[in-house]
């Protein structure tokens, strides 16, 4: 006969209870939701795939105080009627153990206009509020330090960190590579 002592049934009924968790996993908004969330139904959209150089990219990695995942950066540009309405980039990154997906929006003249979130794969208790995502708007660079300029979430540290490291990349992007081709 197979026995299995008290503590070890614990173990294992507690490892069983964890796989079988449902995941918590929660996409808000597909690409295409959210490039018409970012400039609207009768916006055009094109990429711009850029590619900076070594130069480019310390330059970005100092501005922003991160390092940079790729050499390629996709932005969004949003156009009405030929005109740039705003720059676009959708950031994924990890937070904890699983992955978060924002769109950042930026304005044509570069300043952070709007934060969202498209994708969270950590539990929902890690996710900022979309109040206090609204806090990293209308600030220039030098005003995206968490805990500084801006409150931190109790419960959400490092979500709120990645979201303002975001903010950090893509106006540091702005800055040195999109600015003066905007001008």
């Amino acid at each position: 006969m197979f026995r299995i002592k008290p503590k070890r049934l614990l173990h294992l009924v507690a490892i069983l209870g964890v796989m079988s968790a449902p995941v918590l996993a929660t996409v808000f908004y597909s690409k295409d939701e959210a490039m018409k969330l970012a400039f609207g139904d009768d916006a055009t959209v094109d990429t711009m795939s850029l590619f900076p150089s070594a130069e480019e990219v310390a330059k970005i990695e100092q501005l922003a105080k991160l390092k940079l995942d790729s050499n390629l950066i996709s932005v969004y540009v949003g156009k009405k009627n030929d005109a740039i309405v705003g720059y676009a980039m959708i950031d994924s990154h990890t937070v904890r153990t699983q992955a978060e997906t924002l769109l950042l929006v930026l304005t044509a003249d570069g300043k952070l206009r709007n934060v969202y979130t498209l994708a969270f794969h950590e539990p929902p208790e890690y996710q900022p509020p979309e109040r206090w995502m609204a806090l990293l708007s209308n600030r220039g660079i030098d005003q995206l330090t968490l805990d500084k300029d801006i409150q931190g979430v109790a419960g959400a540290t490092l979500s709120a960190r990645a979201a303002v490291d975001s903010a950090r990349k893509i106006l540091a992007i702005y800055q040195v590579l999109l600015q003066s081709k905007s001008n």
